[in-house]
């Protein structure tokens, strides 16, 4: 054997990094090659700093592959645990710092199905018996200076008030709680709901593990999912918020923001903008602010309903 060779390979702890980021210098691909040396770097150096045992790092594996058996169709475990370690907090607040004059973006969440059927405005997105006390939402879509936009899309998404989305429940119809509405030429845009509900995010696979190891409440706050879009614009991925400001500060997704926190606000009498409406109802009015740029659409985590 060619002594240089042997002298290249790898006999102590700090050859092991330095190895591997030389056996992948070549990446044509400079963001690729920017990102798995830093990657590599990191987790060596974290491996090096903790120190795992041969067993904990089985179990750790173990627990990846878990991650992705759990994850089909219906549920996406892999987004639910990029949830609950933050991470997808910290990606959105990277590319969506609310600097522009803009509405706070929040995590798209591991439930978007990108297929909910077209509504006009002013319909109710419960399409199955739903309790709950009504909620009328409406407000508007606006730019970055205030100008009405018409014809944007408002995607919109929740939990029933039993805590569970309608994909994971099979008591609730195909699309219940879900519609996709547009604004008027006035920007403004209306629908009927229910009034969300906080609820415990799936415990039933790894993440669940996670949580229970860690003490941690699998609670999310009240929350009614948004995406708006519009031609010219960049797309709002975001959430309104309803809840206790105990609840928002202890999101197990780390996704609340006091900024997208709604003023949901009961009525216990008839009141003549909503004619026949059941007491106690909601209400509540939050205009979104969009800035300038290409939209671009997420691909939804999930396609389907748990039957």
């Amino acid at each position: 054997m060619d002594p240089t060779s042997i002298a290249k390979l790898i006999t102590k702890e700090a050859d092991v990094t330095p190895t591997v980021l030389a056996a992948m210098a070549d990446t044509d691909d400079p963001r690729l090659k920017e990102i798995m040396t830093s990657m590599v770097t990191h987790l060596h150096q974290f491996l090096l700093e903790t120190r795992p045992t041969e067993a904990e790092f089985e179990y750790a594996l173990r627990w990846i592959v878990e991650i992705g058996q759990f994850t089909n169709e219906f549920h996406n475990e892999v987004v639910l645990a990029a949830d609950v370690v933050g991470a997808s907090t910290l990606i959105d607040l990277i590319n969506n710092d609310g600097m522009q004059g803009e509405t706070m973006s929040a995590l798209l969440g591991p439930f978007y199905r990108g297929d909910a059927p077209a509504c006009a405005n002013g319909e109710c997105i419960a399409r199955s018996e739903t309790p709950g006390p009504s909620l009328f939402f409406s407000g508007k879509v606006v730019g970055a200076d205030g100008a009405p936009i018409a014809g944007a899309a408002l995607d919109v998404w929740q939990a029933s008030p039993v805590g569970l989305y309608e994909n994971q429940d099979e008591t609730q119809e195909d699309c219940n709680l879900r519609g996709k509405f547009t604004s008027g030429a006035d920007g403004r845009f209306h629908f009927q709901s229910v009034k969300p509900a906080g609820y415990p995010v799936p415990t039933g696979g790894p993440v669940g593990v996670l949580l229970r190891a860690q003490k941690r409440t699998p609670m999310r706050p009240a929350h009614i999912h948004f995406i708006v879009s519009a031609p010219g614009h960049k797309t709002l991925i975001t959430q309104i918020f309803s809840d206790s400001p105990e609840a928002l500060a202890t999101d197990v997704v780390f996704g609340a923001k006091q900024q997208i926190v709604g003023d949901f606000r009961m009525h216990t009498q008839p009141h003549p903008d909503y004619p026949g409406a059941t007491l106690p109802f909601y209400t509540c009015e939050y205009d979104f602010r969009l800035v300038e740029g290409t939209p671009v659409f997420p691909v939804p985590p999930i396609s389907g309903k748990k039957s």
